[in-house]
């Protein structure tokens, strides 16, 4: 599955061209970053939409990565932290000098810290044992109080990472909980952001539109913008084996499975996230550890 566009003609670089001359013939041809930004807030959006021409070999369709990484945060993450914050800013639930807490695999975490250090707000977030120490280095970093949850036990026991987070919100003077998976403001991010960049990037010929859901924010807002703007874009889910997301997709609400652990990050989930509409989803395709693992090393040693 995949997103097809044309793709922007690039000079031809020869085994002898000096790469200096290259880089200023690309900055010309593809300007960026020219205006001065008053915050790192302001970067955030209009990543990349780039080519994939070695692990799509043998496909006709053209295929396209969008480089989320190029948030400042790193992550797709990065574009409802600032708007979640703001939102409780404006209903007055934040007030100067406040808490932010959220349970998370650590982007959210990481949008919403960048945010608060700049706002001056506290942040306390929960995570499971699962995820990457490099994660809660990088929270910490940004000033963040992390504590770890254990990753096998059900969403609603007290040690979850998510009734943690809950439960420090409600104990904690001044404090808001994010509430990613149910925050509506998190796939609304996405209909204002992600999808109109997409149409436009692609000048409106994306055929589909290929994400993971861990709340399903991004599935949501962005496939919500491009069916309105062309009903036949295909909106299409990938989900690791061990989540239930999938299979309650297929069965159309009847089943409900029990999750099993699995050891991708941040994608996937044991509940339904009331951010995610299942109704948007064309399509799910379910992906074992071992194929997202080896196709992430593929994106890196052989795209870049």
């Amino acid at each position: 599955r995949c997103r097809a566009t044309r793709a922007l003609p690039l000079p031809r670089i020869s085994p002898v061209t000096d790469m200096t001359d290259t880089l200023s013939q690309l900055s010309a041809r593809v300007p960026r970053n020219r205006q001065v930004y008053e915050s790192v807030l302001e970067t955030i959006g209009w990543t990349p939409l780039i080519k994939l021409t070695r692990v799509t070999r043998g496909i006709r369709t053209p295929v396209y990565g969008k480089a989320e990484f190029f948030n400042p945060g790193g992550s797709v993450k990065d574009r409802i932290g600032r708007p979640m914050i703001e939102a409780f800013e404006k209903d007055g639930t934040l007030k100067p000098g406040g808490t932010i807490v959220e349970g998370t695999s650590g982007n959210t975490g990481v949008g919403l810290a960048i945010a608060a250090a700049l706002k001056g707000y506290r942040c306390i977030f929960t995570m499971p044992d699962k995820m990457s120490s490099e994660k809660v280095r990088l929270l910490k970093a940004f000033g963040a109080e992390v504590i770890i949850t254990p990753t096998a036990v059900a969403p609603d026991h007290p040690d979850s990472y998510t009734s943690m987070a809950k439960r420090i919100a409600s104990e904690t003077p001044n404090a808001v909980l994010a509430n990613q998976f149910y925050n509506q403001v998190n796939p609304q991010a996405h209909y204002d952001t992600t999808g109109p960049e997409l149409w436009e990037q692609t000048e409106g010929r994306i055929t589909h539109f290929v994400a993971g859901a861990g709340t399903g924010g991004t599935l949501t807002g962005t496939g919500r913008y491009l069916k309105e703007k062309n009903p036949k874009v295909q909106i299409v889910g990938a989900d690791p084996v061990g989540s239930i997301l999938a299979e309650v997709w297929r069965s159309n609400g009847a089943n409900k499975p029990q999750g099993a652990p699995y050891k991708v990050e941040g994608i996937g989930q044991d509940k339904i996230p009331g951010t995610l509409d299942l109704s948007v989803i064309d399509e799910y395709q379910t992906v074992s550890d071992r194929d997202a693992f080896a196709m992430a090393r593929r994106l890196t040693r052989e795209e870049g």
